[in-house]
């Protein structure tokens, strides 16, 4: 649930598992999805319209009554965000993560739900979401399925990119989640420079302008770098939020960009490219995202990454046979 651009069904995808039905409200991220797994039954939906009943109709039409499944997926964070100044409560977003929960009620009606990754901010666990965040695991715990909660910096698993996050790993077997245990393993990439020196010079977005018309790559396109402050990049700071540089020989800061927020190449004479952002998320080379540069940043901001995605699916992988 909540697919996104895939980041998360690809770490599980690499280690093995069959990604057999996914669902976003984004078309254009259904659209990448839908590339990127075609093997996958990927729909577009808002959850709160399609309701429990909807969802599990749709499994239904590909996953046979008693199968063995998984639960991946992590609901909006925006409402849930330290770096949201106006995240209250109240957001409306903030009861998906129950929905969330009422839908895995459900298909464990049907399947053997053997075990749920939920991912999301660290602000979830902030006292002013404490009545949501303590009824996640209290709903868990209803539902027969052991949890776990825990805090993980994408870069101890190989990203060239400090991204904090929770991640909740619930499973039907406590023999299970007591094995329950991600590797981190520093390996690959671990800077800017090392993820996106080489690269050519991206193209410009522009009326018209299409992300094809680059031949690199169709991601490998940016923001025109019109504000003044680009003629003098020495200026340029390594923290705030519009105009944060970053730095060649250090890891980058979270990838999560909101309106004119993209990072700033290390040159500080453009914004980084979606490509250059897609590479400091750990995507493979030849992943693309589709839709206009809006969609694609959308896209690149809420995506996990896959070499974080794939440690937490193998140490599941672990769990589950030691359950054996």
């Amino acid at each position: 649930m909540f697919s996104g651009a895939g980041g998360l069904d690809l770490g599980f995808k690499e280690a093995g598992y069959k990604i057999a039905f996914a669902v976003d409200i984004d078309r254009w991220a259904v659209k990448t999805h839908s590339m990127a797994f075609p093997e996958a039954h990927c729909i577009q939906a808002d959850l709160v319209e399609l309701g429990v009943d909807g969802l599990v109709a749709e499994v239904g039409k590909l996953v046979q009554p008693g199968e063995r499944i998984g639960v991946i997926g992590g609901p909006p964070c925006q409402g849930f965000s330290r770096s949201n100044s106006n995240s209250r409560a109240d957001d409306p977003r903030n009861r998906l993560p129950l929905l969330y929960l009422k839908i895995v009620k459900a298909l464990k009606s049907k399947y053997k739900v053997e075990f749920i990754i939920f991912e999301n901010v660290l602000g979830i666990k902030d006292k002013k979401h404490e009545r949501t965040f303590t009824g996640i695991l209290s709903t868990l715990k209803e539902l027969g399925l052991h949890a776990s909660v825990g805090e993980y910096d994408a870069y101890e698993f190989g990203v060239p990119q400090h991204r904090r996050r929770v991640i909740i790993a619930a499973f039907s077997a406590s023999q299970a989640l007591e094995t329950f245990a991600p590797v981190r393993q520093i390996v690959g990439k671990k800077t800017v420079g090392e993820a996106i020196d080489g690269l050519p010079e991206p193209s410009y977005c522009s009326r018209g302008n299409t992300a094809e018309l680059n031949s690199f790559h169709p991601n490998h396109w940016t923001m025109q770098p019109k504000s003044l402050r680009f003629a003098h990049p020495d200026q340029f700071k390594q923290d705030g939020r519009s105009f944060r540089r970053l730095e060649r020989d250090k890891p980058s800061p979270t990838v999560a960009y909101g309106h004119r927020e993209i990072h700033v190449h290390p040159n500080g004479e453009r914004r980084l490219s979606i490509y250059e952002a897609m590479q400091l998320q750990g995507f493979p080379q030849d992943y693309v995202l589709f839709g206009p540069f809006s969609a694609q940043v959308q896209q690149i901001s809420n995506a996990v990454p896959p070499p974080l995605a794939y440690a937490l699916a193998v140490a599941v992988n672990n769990s589950l046979q030691c359950d054996l």
